[in-house]
């Protein structure tokens, strides 16, 4: 399942991280966005945004991101 298919309020684990762009890949990383790092999904928002919590910080990323980051249920 993607990040864009996370329900509110529930916790998962990222899988994979799966974009075409390398640029994006690297930048989720430095943001904490790694394999086996819990998420929590805190909010969607109408245009297509993610409300999320990775490590402690809270973060919004886009719907296509959303797409490319394989999550499972925790």
């Amino acid at each position: 399942m993607t990040l864009s298919e996370g329900k509110v309020g529930e916790i998962y684990t990222v899988l994979e991280v799966q974009m075409e762009q390398k640029n994006i890949v690297r930048r989720l990383e430095a943001l904490g966005i790694l394999e086996m790092t819990k998420i929590q999904v805190l909010n969607t928002k109408r245009g297509g945004a993610f409300i999320i919590k990775v490590r402690g910080t809270r973060l919004a990323v886009g719907k296509s991101i959303a797409q490319g980051i394989i999550i499972k249920e925790e």
